[in-house]
């Protein structure tokens, strides 16, 4: 298979900017984070930018190889459950940092990991490479529901 590059690089500036797009909405919000108690095993801040980073990366390969593969219409219900995830995606840290409504944003977070999910398993029937790379997404949330429903908790 050969690959095609511009339809490559705009899968991945896809999750890029809409977590960059979220970031920018919400800077500033790692202060808050480090004022608030956590539960044990909360990373340091500059973890997450670096995380999340690589997530998007990946996340924008497996969306590469829904869209170019030979499935056209599985493709493009997968790629509908993933732009709303992607969705869910953008607002979480809204809710969390800007809202500090640390209920909703657990809430609101256990939707995203059934959506995640879903998209994995869905990609993962479409190429199974694809759904492979969803799974430190998937497995990334689950962390982050974690801290999240501990923050919550906790303050």
């Amino acid at each position: 298979m050969k690959i095609q590059w511009k339809r490559l690089i705009v899968c991945i500036l896809i999750p890029l900017a809409v977590g960059g797009t979220s970031a920018l909405l919400t800077r500033g919000s790692m202060s808050t984070f480090d004022s608030v108690a956590k539960p044990p095993l909360s990373p340091p801040a500059w973890l997450f930018p670096v995380a999340w980073t690589i997530l998007y990366v990946l996340m924008g390969v497996a969306s590469y190889l829904v869209l170019t593969s030979n499935m056209p219409a599985r493709s493009r219900t997968a790629l509908r459950v993933y732009g709303v995830q992607l969705f869910f995606n953008f607002f979480w840290s809204i809710i969390f940092f800007n809202l500090e409504n640390y209920l909703l944003a657990f809430v609101w977070l256990l939707i995203l990991w059934a959506l995640i999910l879903l998209c994995t398993v869905l990609f993962y029937g479409i190429d199974k490479r694809a759904g492979y790379l969803m799974i430190p997404y998937l497995l990334w949330v689950t962390f982050a529901g974690y801290l999240n429903f501990g923050i919550y908790l906790l303050n």
